[in-house]
């Protein structure tokens, strides 16, 4: 009998609380096709970092287990406490305690059951969905095929099953503590709302957002973020949440006691009543929600910006086909070029030096200028700071500025699909990373850039800042000599390899008769080849020994003579370049970070989705009295719905517009800073208004659901 029961019960939970059961299969087919490929073995074998993408996914799994825990948890406690007064019938017709947790278990554990059944056939469709984005994102093709793991099943089934049983244990200790008389009288308990100290509470709600203009001026000009302070900032904002909720229910609740002039425009009075009734009950969950939904919006503001990334600039970072660095200036890449010749054709390649002449006047003044380093190197007179420099390991530059001679440089270009440029003696250019001139603009009328003079005579170039000739004395010789300045010719910031190759963010281009008196720093080879590289050809070229080399953690050769430029949020730093080997890797590196946003941020979603959704459904049946109370007094079914859209509308709008005022402010700051640091072009504002846009989508489709689901429980057949 009990079987026949918990079945029936089963049924009619299925149909009561659809969202949820539906929730629930769409989490559990998120948790299965995204854990689908962490088993994946194809992935595994193409990608040396699907490490990275595991543990992505398995960081995000373990906070999507927790957001699913409390769901089922609190929508365990929602269910038993609904249905508390049928419970308390059992009781009063000799039910025992034991066999009705027992009962109530069993219901539970077959919808979570069916849900999990119906998720998994959902998820395999998923999972060709993911797959086939994950191809696509890396320029590879995929062939749809089922892929079917043990791990995979055991994996989501223990993930699903653990939040499941966790959540009944916890009942099953509060029945034991339930009488008759606490089952009948629990939903009277819930109805309740206790107002006191609404005058005070009230001023709550501008003292929130107080705060949040505090929060919002200390993101954008505090400097020294650490650990510590972060945590203290999203506390404090967590914190603001929920101060918020109380202080909007206060105010209405007060709006509504001095007798508002807007409370008497049409069904506004019990609009209000409605809304503060919800607010004073369920602010703990709102703000909950609120919170749920801020991080979702970041995530999918953060996962675009990476997808920009690595559609904006990815491509353009590496424009020739190999690169090979070498600290030896006199090495011959031989090894190299037999390894190339022989494993694929070779167009056009070239060996020249990068050089030096002891100064360091480019890097001093981006030491001292540059964003990245937030003021941490300049002195009070606007310099370097060296004593500063020297307490720190920077990599970002060399030890002294790069140069490359005109020739070389019209021959990369010419390799790179660029026109060549005519530069005179006594002049330079500056290849500057578009990045980096976006941020600087022209600054070398700040630049003192010196060379030899060619016969060791007074030199004849001015100073290009003061237009005078500079003498200076030569301590060993007992002579005067004029050093020789060079005149800045034009700046150029086409793409050009430039984090660590051909110098880290920057070039100087001289003259070839002014490079020859420079000293080599060292060798590069670049090479274009015709056609595609074969995929193992960087795996080849790793394995060539190099005595001033290391083996990084991604399999791959890097020199520690290298420097890597400012690029802060993708650095990808290493002694050989293939281009069609490494811009697949790097976009897995990318949509690694990318999936696991968006499997959070989905999950999130849906999560706080489902309790709105269900807290107004439940509630159906004691609002159905209210509205034909309203059709007795003359409204229509047409006036009724718009009542109804108009209630749903509040208690959806709320949380939604707050956490977009949140994550909207936040995103803005986020998204400058990445554009700042990354060369990227789109509109801060672009990546929080996708983001916004596809959460509005599936937040529609909530709506609508709940929408048509209030409308056909509340509308009786007298209120048609």
């Amino acid at each position: 009998m009990l079987s026949k029961l918990a079945l029936r019960n089963v049924m009619r939970s299925a149909r009561d609380y659809l969202v949820y059961f539906l929730t629930m299969m769409l989490v559990t087919a998120i948790m299965f096709a995204f854990h689908s490929l962490l088993f994946s073995r194809e992935i595994q074998q193409l990608f040396e970092m699907a490490v990275l993408f595991a543990v992505l996914v398995g960081l995000a799994t373990f906070f999507v287990v927790l957001i699913v825990a409390w769901l089922i948890n609190y929508m365990v406690r929602f269910i038993l406490e609904k249905r508390s007064r049928e419970f308390g019938i059992y009781l009063l017709i000799g039910m025992k305690k034991k066999e009705i947790s027992r009962l109530y278990m069993r219901e539970s554990l077959l919808l979570g059951a069916a849900a999990f059944a119906g998720g998994l056939a959902l998820g395999i469709l998923l999972q060709q969905i993911l797959l086939a984005i994950l191809y696509s994102m890396i320029m590879m093709e995929y062939r749809p095929r089922l892929e079917w793991s043990m791990g995979c099943l055991i994996t989501t089934a223990a993930c699903y099953g653990g939040c499941y049983l966790l959540a009944l244990l916890r009942c099953r200790g509060k029945f034991r503590k339930m009488n008759i008389h606490a089952l009948m009288s629990s939903q009277k308990q819930n109805e309740e709302i206790r107002e006191s100290h609404e005058q005070a509470k009230r001023w709550l709600l501008p003292l929130s957002g107080l705060f949040l203009l505090a929060f919002a001026l200390f993101l954008f000009f505090f400097k020294a973020w650490d650990g510590a302070v972060i945590l203290g900032f999203l506390l404090g904002l967590v914190l603001t949440i929920y101060v918020f909720y109380t202080g909007v229910a206060a105010w209405v609740i007060c709006y509504i006691r001095r007798k508002g002039s807007w409370i008497f425009k049409g069904q506004n009075l019990f609009l209000l009543r409605q809304f503060s009734s919800k607010l004073k009950t369920l602010r703990f969950t709102l703000g909950t929600l609120t919170s749920l939904f801020v991080l979702a919006l970041l995530g999918c503001a953060i996962a675009l910006m990476f997808n920009d990334y690595q559609n904006q600039t990815l491509l353009d970072k590496w424009p020739f086909d190999v690169m090979v660095f070498s600290s030896d200036t006199s090495d011959t890449f031989r090894e190299e070029l037999d390894l190339l010749n022989r494993e694929c054709s070779v167009e056009e390649s070239l060996i020249y030096d990068i050089r030096q002449n002891g100064t360091d006047t480019v890097n001093a003044w981006l030491y001292a200028h540059l964003k990245t380093f937030g003021g941490a190197y300049t002195d009070e007179d606007g310099g370097l700071d060296r004593e500063a420099l020297g307490r720190d390991e920077i990599w970002a530059y060399y030890e002294h500025d790069t140069y490359l001679a005109l020739s070389d440089y019209n021959r990369l270009r010419e390799m790179a699909g660029l026109l060549p440029v005519e530069l005179e003696e006594g002049e330079y250019l500056l290849h500057l990373k578009e990045r980096v001139w976006d941020e600087t603009g022209d600054f070398t009328g700040e630049l003192e850039i010196v060379a030899e003079s060619d016969s060791g005579e007074p030199g004849t170039i001015a100073n290009p800042v003061s237009g005078e000739a500079e003498v200076t004395a030569d301590p060993d010789s007992g002579t005067t000599e004029h050093p020789t300045y060079l005149r800045p010719a034009g700046i150029y910031t086409e793409p050009l390899s430039q984090d660590g190759h051909n110098g880290a963010d920057y070039l100087l281009i001289v003259t070839d008769r002014t490079a020859e008196r420079m000293t080599p720093y060292y060798r590069l080879l670049t090479v274009n080849l015709d056609g595609p590289a074969p995929d193992d050809l960087l795996r080849k070229l790793d394995a060539i020994p190099s005595e001033d080399s290391i083996m990084d953690l991604g399999g791959h050769r890097e020199n520690t003579d290298m420097a890597c430029g400012t690029d802060n949020i993708v650095v990808y730093v290493v002694t050989n370049i293939v281009r069609d080997n490494l811009i697949p890797e790097v976009k897995f590196m990318l949509s690694s970070i990318i999936f696991a946003l968006v499997y959070i941020g989905l999950v999130f979603v849906c999560v706080a989705l489902t309790v709105l959704s269900v807290q107004q459904l439940s509630d159906s049946a004691k609002y159905r009295f209210r509205y034909q109370v309203l059709h007795q007094i003359g409204l229509g079914q047409r006036e009724i719905s718009k009542v109804i859209l108009k209630q749903l509308a509040g208690f959806y709008l709320c949380p939604i517009l707050f956490a977009a005022l949140i994550s909207g402010t936040i995103s803005m700051y986020l998204g400058w800073k990445f554009n700042v640091h990354t060369g990227t072009h789109t509109a801060a504002a672009g990546y929080f208004g996708l983001a916004f846009l596809l959460f509005l989508c599936v937040y529609a489709v909530y709506f609508v659901v709940t929408y048509v689901g209030f409308l056909r429980n509340v509308l009786a057949k007298d209120c048609r």
